[in-house]
């Protein structure tokens, strides 16, 4: 490879981003959506792969911290704005940028790296598991019903605009970051996110609306949506878009469903992004004709197997020895002895014999208690070297709630 890779200078960031949008289909961005993400980067966790003056590959990570099973929230860095230029493919470029990005997470001592992959075939080769799913549906609001439990008459709502409810709702999300794992803490600057709602990106419908969820003058929840308005022969046929809904306790959700399954001339709600164990699915006369499906999200990798596995709790007590494979990142390879319960856990290396064996993929897809080991023995990716070490281990892991990543980064 003849390709140099160093740290991103802020004063050739235009290079570098440029490179990305190409690889994403070279539209460019609308101004304040590009002015944010330049905002946002942060250029001493950035790299770049040059080919002479020119920027051929892009790597980027922000700084996070990530719910995990418990309660706690564990750093993690946050793996975005991957790229290779078309030119330059099958030269190893992708390859020495993750294996550096993952050196220099270590360095900085963050147990997880994190990512949404728009090619999730690409990562497992670099030790990224899928450990969390989302739902998408569409509910069928001239066929479909919701019954709502008693007390939602309780809740009143206001409609407003995102900007005016920022505050508010920032509030109800922070609240929630640690009742599900798979949620990230929103660092400053990262609230401005949610308001980018730029024209090109509407497909049809109005700018986002905000409808805000209160009792006793409180706001326990809001709902960011778009009304994408339709006729048809025999009259309206609009859609409800979601883009984002949180409620502090189910009455606070349930009030919030209803009134987007109940807006003036439309005949659906489109659902793009809600846990797997979403309360609305027990709401709906028929879920069936919700037609749900599901979709991988969020990829966990353990850069530091042994921090992140004392790093969360389980739901069960487990003491179990995993042999684990990581040829990238080869400091994670070998056994480790996991004791834990719901009040903590230690993780460290050991000479014991194994009780399970497996990649330090599958350790990242069953980190946030979504996806089951058992699952994943099933399928030949764990095997179980002591009898009775798998469904200990499994049980362990699990999550009373489905871990779940509200957006993107």
């Amino acid at each position: 490879m003849t390709t140099e890779l160093r740290v991103l200078d802020p004063a050739e960031w235009d290079d570098w981003y440029a490179v990305l949008e190409l690889a994403f289909g070279g539209v460019p961005e609308a101004d304040e959506e590009r002015a944010l993400w330049r905002e946002l980067t942060e250029p001493e966790r950035s790299l770049g792969a040059w080919d002479g003056d020119r920027c051929v590959g892009t790597a980027g990570a922000f700084t996070f911290r990530l719910s995990v099973p418990g309660g706690n929230v564990v750093p993690a860095a946050g793996v975005t704005m991957v790229s290779v230029a078309g030119t330059h493919r099958r030269r190893g470029i992708l390859t020495s940028m993750m294996r550096r990005q993952l050196e220099d997470v270590r360095s900085l001592g963050e147990p997880l790296a994190v990512l949404t992959a728009s090619e999730p075939e690409i990562y497992g080769r670099f030790g990224y598991g899928v450990a969390t799913h989302t739902v998408r549906a569409v509910i069928d609001t001239t066929r479909v019903r919701l019954t709502v439990p008693e007390g939602t008459d309780g809740i009143s709502l206001r409609v407003t605009t995102p900007a005016e409810a920022l505050a508010d709702a920032e509030a109800v999300y922070a609240r929630l970051v640690t009742a599900r794992p798979g949620m990230v803490e929103r660092r400053p600057g990262w609230e401005r996110v949610a308001l980018l709602d730029p024209p090109a990106d509407r497909d049809g419908a109005s700018p986002r609306q905000c409808v805000l969820a209160e009792r006793d003058g409180e706001v326990v929840g809001y709902a960011h949506y778009a009304i994408r308005p339709k006729w048809s022969w025999p009259g309206p046929d609009g859609a409800v878009v979601v883009h984002q809904l949180a409620g502090l306790d189910p009455l606070a959700e349930a009030a919030l469903w209803r009134y987007l399954c109940s807006v003036d001339l439309t005949a659906r709600v489109e659902i793009h992004s809600r846990p797997v164990d979403d309360g609305w699915q027990h709401l709906v006369t028929d879920l069936r004709r919700c037609e749900p499906t599901l979709r991988p999200v969020l990829f966990v990798r353990l850069v530091d197997v042994g921090a992140a596995l004392a790093a969360r709790t389980y739901q069960a007590p487990v003491d179990v020895v995993f042999e684990v494979e990581d040829a990238f990142c080869p400091w994670n390879e070998g056994r480790w002895r996991l004791t834990g319960d719901a009040k903590g856990a230690e993780c460290v290396r050991t000479e014991d014999a194994a009780d399970l064996a497996l990649s330090v993929r599958e350790l990242g897809a069953a980190y946030l208690g979504g996806v089951s080991l058992v699952s994943l023995a099933a399928a030949g990716l764990v095997r179980e070297l002591r009898e009775g070490a798998l469904t200990e281990a499994s049980v362990g892991f699990g999550s009373p709630v489905a871990p779940w990543l509200p957006h993107g980064f």
